[in-house]
């Protein structure tokens, strides 16, 4: 067994990079060996622990393969530490007068480099489990998860393109979460465009361009690079980087890139790097619509122990429809007020924060009135029609409509914009949510929305 374990070094020492090695496997010493298990020692208790939760189930593999039988891993700390434990605890015990304690042993650091740094720590909460996948994102996550299982060997590069505050740095981080929690001696490198370029200048002032050349080409097997846009202009740094990128997809290495532009919209972007981005799968994650802001804020609440009344994600999921952060402020302030005024979550204190969040929006012009006149002419209906109870599709369709537009183009309330139709807020949801399905997959519903909406623009003007 002791020759097993000898192999079982040998092999691991090929799998796991060098300072890692010499730092947690080479001190691991054979202890035993009984039915069905092999007993290990490690020099103390932290680097028991560290092994047995980091390196455990990799050791045990190896040691399984080597040995072609399942074999049971059991990490111990090392006799001879408790031993001289013991042999303290004695000598002290025999000599009072002896003020001096000898020192403990230490395991003796090795001589090796420290590691590579991978750039900004990807934050906790930036996973798969936690983005909330809907129509809106539905094709990027599926793209995400292709590369980060690997399910598809031709695809090697990402482009995720949406505007800010949609979730694409949420996906690019829980890419690198992927690979990590299934590959965890990948070497994933997280950095901003302006990171990188930082860091290029900072090694051509200190003469150590070759060590940064090499860490991207050669020491990197996935790389996650925001906000690529922030590269324009920056000739030199646009150089390295698509030489960078050579190297890395030559080695079928993993990249993704996060964008607020498409790559042939990016100004002053050298033509080589140009071509290097978008030869990447380009996904865009759309605005949510208002049934994925209530998925979100429900999602929110949950991870972080709100009780949240369902009217008032409603009207939060209504109100706020710029974008993710946008929810998540209007979430964090209704419940902070609540908690430091005492007061309960309702309306009224969901639409003082509300109205703090939206102060800067431009005053529409556009009236609730104006809208009903509008589609009353478009779909040849009278006024009292429109806002009749009947439940007729004729009518029924052109309110939705209405509804949806006076929500669109004014800063009313959802009860205000109700009463305006003889309807209950949550009969308002329902219609915009309708419409905003209609949107998704209809044609001719985008052309009557397109012809209303450019009346109505005019009239802003």
């Amino acid at each position: 067994m002791q020759k097993l374990w000898e192999k079982a070094k040998t092999a691991l020492k090929k799998s796991v990079p060098v300072h890692t090695y010499k730092m947690w496997i080479e001190p691991v010493d054979f202890k035993k060996s009984e039915e069905g298990k092999i007993v290990l020692a490690c020099p103390n208790f932290f680097s028991k622990k560290r092994v047995q939760d980091h390196y455990g189930a990799l050791i045990e593999s190896e040691i399984n393969k080597i040995s072609k039988k399942p074999c049971k891993l059991l990490i111990e700390i090392s006799e001879k530490k408790e031993a001289v434990k013991k042999k303290k605890s004695k000598k002290s015990d025999k000599s009072d007068k002896s003020d001096k304690l000898e020192p403990d042993l230490q395991l003796t650091l090795p001589t090796a480099n420290p590691p590579e740094s991978r750039g900004r720590l990807l934050r906790r909460d930036f996973t798969l489990d936690r983005f909330v996948v809907s129509n809106n994102n539905d094709f990027a996550y599926s793209a995400a998860l292709s590369l980060a299982s690997r399910e598809d060997p031709n695809q090697n590069s990402l482009y995720l393109l949406s505007d800010t505050g949609m979730g694409k740095s949420h996906l690019s981080q829980a890419i690198g979460h992927y690979i990590l929690s299934k590959r965890p001696f990948d070497r994933v490198y997280y950095a901003t465009a302006e990171d990188f370029m930082n860091e290029m200048v900072h090694a051509f002032r200190t003469n150590s361009v070759d060590q940064f050349k090499e860490k991207y080409r050669n020491h990197c097997d996935v790389l996650l690079l925001e906000d690529i846009q922030f590269l324009t202009g920056k000739e030199r740094t646009q150089i390295e980087l698509a030489l960078a990128l050579d190297y890395l997809l030559n080695a079928d290495k993993k990249i993704i890139f996060t964008s607020c532009y498409l790559p042939t919209d990016i100004p002053k972007m050298n033509e080589q790097l140009k071509s290097r981005i978008s030869s990447s799968l380009i996904s865009n994650i759309d605005p949510p619509d208002f049934r994925t802001r209530v998925k979100i804020l429900q999602k929110k609440a949950r991870e972080n122990g709100y009780k949240m009344p369902r009217d008032i994600t409603d009207y939060l999921a209504s109100e706020l429809s710029d974008n993710v952060r946008q929810l998540e402020s209007g979430l964090i302030g209704v419940t902070a007020k609540s908690s430091l005024l005492g007061r309960p979550i309702d309306i009224g204190l969901a639409e003082s924060v509300v109205k703090n969040i939206t102060v800067n929006r431009p005053r529409p012009t556009v009236t609730i009135d104006l809208i009903k006149e509008l589609v009353c002419r478009h779909y040849n209906l009278s006024i009292d029609e429109i806002i009749s109870r009947s439940r007729k599709k004729s009518i029924v369709w052109p309110r939705q409509m209405a509804i949806y537009l006076s929500r669109k183009y004014t800063e009313q309330p959802l009860q205000f914009i109700g009463k305006n139709f003889n309807r209950y807020h949550a009969t308002v949801l329902h219609s915009v949510a309708a419409v905003e399905k209609g949107l998704k997959g209809d044609s001719s519903v985008r052309k009557q929305m397109e012809y209303l909406c450019g009346k109505l623009e005019a009239e802003k003007l």
